[in-house]
């Protein structure tokens, strides 16, 4: 119902604002044009869907009130059918959720503060660039020439308006395959942790699918006909988010005030509207009109968040195009080598995922899967001009030159949602959201490993070093070396920090210490550059660490509105003071501010204000930028290891249960072995197994 843009229907015009917004990014009509293209090109896959929509129907047809889920008599409406399209919407959804582009913060910060320095603490690359493609990679093809268009210029004007949500903070994954000369069985192990929203019921479920000629087990999403992370006899896969640009902001030029006409390459070309029908529990049906011009939807416009500006910008996004990737997840299921796993994500176009692999036969691969636009470099990363056809996509990548690698030299393949490639790919890759830490500790600890049995990458997966801390700190230690101190409790805090071993097990207090004194540097540093209802990019945790380190007394931390000449030291020492005072009020009201305690990790239900279904306080480690990324709202909510030898060994857990009752034992009954890092046997069950299983449950029920 969120996807699809009818949350109103069930809690009323409190969510109108949201549905509109969901249709005018256009999910629904994606998915719509899916549903339409698999039907098609895909008939296979479309009998499918279909017979996996019968199956949910038949379900819902059987359901008693009773047995009715509590959320719907809580919120006072009733299951309906199930579809096509609705399994369409999911990855739809998906692609929403994971992707995100700040092309009109982009506008506002280079205004705001010139090229010069925006090309400073914005490079396209960072100084340590550790890719999901190993730099050794040789580019072996003849790659398609995007030049540059004389003449550029981007429209230069701030932009008021709060652009689309991007993914929170924290949102990520981490998967990897070792080569069996790196392990000590000498099979292939592959592991994988997609970093989500925690919530209940959960968002993956635990199945195996079986058919005369093939099991898979996994996890998979509710809507999802295949296992979405997991192995069979041969092959396991797994999946992590190619953070990449692939939402793209067009400033449209309408004719008059009709919208009829836009222009385009010198001439009015007529645009379509779309009426999107939202109803709205207890009042009227809300039309909202759309306006499409051939980039996409107009989402904001003088009647949606128009912030006095009168302008109109239209969205052209890779997840509006035809695409059936639940062929991809089918075929994935029954794979048995390389080349299987190859023809699977030729049917993946979005949202852009690293999918990680592994055989039985030996073979470790990755590839960065998805449709990516052939740019000009910088292209996209600005508001575009939508009348000049200089701005449009050049086509696409061809797929079989997306980034990828077959049994590297180094014996493993990784990804952490870090750059694909160095710079020696040929083609222009952008994104705002790359990481800079979980890769290069994940990337460092599987060089120096050998010998490796999955219990070692169990611990890898629940690895809790904080490599950001561990290069950051010791800069802002260094700095308050001259700084006199006569707090007996700021003594004791920079005492605790200069002896911290930079794990962040949730029983220690430096993570705590460091988290709140970084906050508050970070916001003395760049806090000066928000303004008011004007929304801006700030710099990464690297770059602003590297800035730290190396240009001390750089003009760019002056505050410009008060001339204050401010430098690394005033800042550092100001944030200390400002760190102990908070914790000391922490102290003071909760009496305990260690790591577990502050951080609050609580896994919400899917209703936030169902707190009484959620779960709080979880005492767990890690945090955003670890390898365990267990912040306060997002974390692994799935972990899997898998060794493939003749017979395949797994191991796997999540954040929730295999019941979506509040009521049930199985709700939440994996949360604390979650939390500390332990897992369940997965291994495939056999027939005589799987009989014991549904007897068992039939009994439970």
């Amino acid at each position: 119902m969120a996807a699809a843009g009818r949350i109103s229907e069930i809690v009323g015009p409190v969510a109108l604002e949201l549905d509109r917004m969901t249709r005018r990014k256009g999910l629904a009509y994606s998915a719509e044009q899916a549903e339409k293209f698999i039907q098609k090109e895909h008939p296979d896959t479309y009998r499918l869907m279909e017979a996996y929509a019968d199956g949910v129907n038949q379900y819902i047809a059987q359901l008693s009130k009773a047995r009715t889920p509590l959320e719907y008599k809580i919120l006072n409406y009733e299951p309906e059918q199930w579809s096509v399209y609705k399994s369409a919407l999911l990855l739809k959804y998906m692609a929403d959720m994971l992707v995100g582009d700040r092309d009109l913060d982009y506008t506002n910060t280079r205004k705001l503060i010139g090229q010069e320095w925006f090309a400073k603490l914005f490079p396209e690359f960072p100084a340590e660039n550790d890719p999901v493609i190993e730099k050794e990679r040789v580019w072996d093809f003849q790659a398609i020439q995007v030049p540059l268009p004389e003449g550029i210029n981007y429209p230069d004007s701030l932009i008021v308006q709060e652009p689309l949500p991007n993914p929170e903070d924290g949102v990520g994954s981490n998967n990897w395959a070792v080569s069996g000369k790196k392990t000590k069985s000498g099979n292939p192990i592959l592991a994988n942790d997609p970093h989500l929203s925690l919530n209940l019921p959960s968002l993956w479920y635990a199945m195996q699918l079986s058919t005369p000629d093939h099991s898979a087990k996994g996890a998979t999403l509710p809507g999802a006909l295949g296992i979405i992370s997991g192995f069979n006899q041969n092959i396991a896969w797994g999946v992590t988010n190619a953070t990449r640009d692939l939402r793209d902001w067009y400033l449209i030029q309408f004719k008059d005030a009709s919208r009829k006409e836009y222009f385009y390459n010198n001439q009015w070309i007529p645009t379509t509207f779309r009426v999107e029908e939202i109803k709205v529990k207890g009042q009227e049906i809300y039309y909202d009109t759309v306006a499409y011009t051939h980039h996409g939807p107009v989402v904001f416009d003088k009647s949606f968040r128009s912030n006095r500006q009168d302008v109109n910008f239209s969205l052209k996004w890779t997840a509006h195009m035809e695409s059936n990737e639940q062929q991809t997840f089918l075929s994935l299921n029954k794979g048995k080598n390389h080349a299987d796993y190859l023809e699977a994500l030729d049917f993946y176009t979005s949202p852009a995922q690293n999918f990680v692999f592994a055989s039985r036969g030996g073979d470790i691969a990755m590839k960065v899967q998805g449709r990516f636009p052939l740019k000009w470099k910088g292209q996209g990363k600005f508001l575009m001009d939508g009348s000049d056809p200089r701005y449009e996509w050049s086509g696409f990548i061809p797929f079989e030159q997306n980034p990828s690698t077959l049994n590297p030299e180094r014996g493993f393949v990784s990804s952490a949602n870090q750059h694909s490639v160095d710079q020696s790919y040929p083609y222009y890759i952008f994104d705002n959201s790359f990481e800079h830490y979980r890769n290069r500790r994940l990337n460092a600890k599987l060089y120096e490993m050998s010998g490796i049995t999955l219990d070692d990458m169990k611990s890898l997966q629940f690895d809790n070093f904080h490599l950001h801390a561990a290069e950051a700190l010791p800069i802002m230690l260094g700095l308050m070396d001259s700084v006199s101190i006569s707090n007996p409790n700021a003594e004791k805090f920079l005492a605790k920090l200069r002896s911290w071993n930079y794990n962040t097990f949730p029983n220690q207090e430096e993570p705590t210490l460091f988290h709140s004194w970084w906050k508050h540097l970070y916001d003395g540093i760049w806090g000066k550059w928000r303004k008011e209802k004007l929304p801006v990019v700030l710099p990464n945790k690297y770059e602003t660490t590297r800035l730290l380190r190396d240009e001390p007394f750089s003009t760019v931390l002056d505050d410009p509105k008060t001339e204050t000449i401010e430098t690394a030291q005033i800042l550092v020492e100001d944030s200390f003071g400002k760190m102990v005072a908070e914790i000391e009020k922490w102290d003071a009201e909760n009496g305990d501010y260690t790591w577990a305690n502050y951080k609050g990790t609580s896994i919400n239900h899917l209703v936030p204000t169902f707190k009484s279904f959620s779960y709080d306080k979880v005492y767990t480690g890690g945090g955003a930028g670890i390898l365990n990324a267990t912040s306060e709202r997002n974390g692994a909510s799935w972990r899997m290891v898998v060794e493939l030898g003749d017979e395949v060994m797994a191991f796997g857990i999540y954040p929730g249960g295999q019941s979506g009752n509040p009521g049930s034992k199985f709700y939440d009954n994996f949360i604390k072995r979650w939390a500390n890092g332990e897992y369940l046997n997965f291994d495939l069950r056999k027939a005589d197994d799987l009989e014991g299983v549904l007897f068992e449950t039939e009994f439970r029920n």
